[in-house]
């Protein structure tokens, strides 16, 4: 009788050994954790459409870390360091040469920057020649924003990209530009009288407060 009990209960339990062995394996999916990747936004496209001078011409990014918000920094101005702004961009498709214009649109388009034969696409603050003086515009490439006390002007940089260099850069440094457009669009014939010569126009917009 023991025995017979013996063999049913070894019966029962290997029926209930088979039986947790067919139950399936819990599922790892409700514990799992689901990545998710989160995009960069999408930059804003460039465009020049809203700047009466160059709205004809395909545009490029340009960037300064020389400006603090929309304000060029105190080592750019006249009154303070003098130096070049800090400029980068991304080599153009087709250009060989670069045309930089740095222009107070407030005051009657005062040139502040004007250099040609730039190959570079990064240059550091204080790269070009500054003057110091009105009587030193003649052999320097900048003068920083100098506006009357109290008054803010907007200072736009342009940087021209040509196929090929130009006969002359139009304009002098630290005077007005009636004729700004005329220069500009003076750029897009090279020095053997091709045309089309501007590849694209990069802009960076900054404004300065002038001090009492």
């Amino acid at each position: 009788m023991r025995r017979f009990l013996s063999i049913i209960l070894i019966g029962t339990l290997a029926l209930g050994i088979a039986a947790c062995a067919k139950e399936p394996a819990p599922s790892t999916e409700a514990s799992a954790i689901t990545e998710t990747t989160t995009e960069a936004p999408a930059e804003e496209p460039v465009d020049n459409s809203d700047d009466k001078f160059v709205s004809a011409y395909t545009a490029f990014k340009v960037t300064s870390e020389s400006l603090d918000g929309k304000y060029w920094i105190d080592d750019c101005v006249f009154q303070g360091g003098n130096a070049s702004p800090q400029l980068s961009w991304e080599p153009v498709e087709g250009a060989t040469t670069y045309v930089i214009y740095m222009v107070d649109l407030t005051a009657a388009n005062i040139i502040h920057w004007k250099k040609d034969g730039i190959t570079e696409t990064n240059l550091p603050q204080g790269w070009a020649t500054s003057a110091f003086s009105q009587g030193e515009t003649s052999h320097a490439d900048y003068v920083g924003p100098n506006p009357p006390s109290g008054s803010t002007n907007q200072y736009n940089i342009y940087v021209f990209a040509l196929k090929a260099p130009v006969e002359r850069v139009k304009g002098s440094l630290g005077t007005p530009a009636i004729k700004l457009q005329d220069f500009m669009d003076s750029l897009d014939t090279d020095a053997e009288g091709n045309t089309g010569n501007i590849v694209a126009v990069g802009r960076v917009v900054g404004y300065c407060t002038g001090k009492s």
